[in-house]
């Protein structure tokens, strides 16, 4: 089938008045939906600072690796040093920002995509 099909049928909607003839294609019509537009700035507020975020601090790390080796070198307990501290938590921030991005998405993000896709789902548009 098609992205222009309808799901139940031939699809009496038409772009540019009743009777034109030419059909609304569903996706299109997501896409150009207020609620895909709040969909997609929600995201943004939070993928674009997130990824800031998270490269500052990786490029902190690796700057700091490069250019000030003594600071990294610093032992902390036993065999331990800075540098190792600082490359074990660039895991542990990935997974802080996982975590944080799936709560996100399930309170913000999953509701307007649910909505959504029930339009879609349902073609009504």
């Amino acid at each position: 089938m098609s992205t222009t099909a309808s799901v139940g049928g031939a699809d009496s909607r038409s772009v540019g008045g009743a009777g034109s003839g030419h059909p609304v294609d569903p996706w299109v019509a997501a896409h150009t939906s207020p609620e895909f537009a709040v969909l997609r700035k929600r995201l943004r507020a939070f993928v674009f600072p997130m990824t800031a975020f998270f490269l500052a601090w990786y490029f902190l790390y690796v700057l700091l690796a490069a250019f000030a080796p003594h600071l990294m070198a610093i032992t902390v307990v036993g065999n331990i040093n800075i540098g190792l501290i600082f490359g074990l938590l660039q895991f542990a921030s990935t997974f802080a920002i996982t975590t944080i991005y799936v709560r996100f998405a399930n309170r913000s993000l999953d509701p307007v995509s649910s909505r959504i896709r029930r339009q879609l789902e349902g073609e009504t548009w």
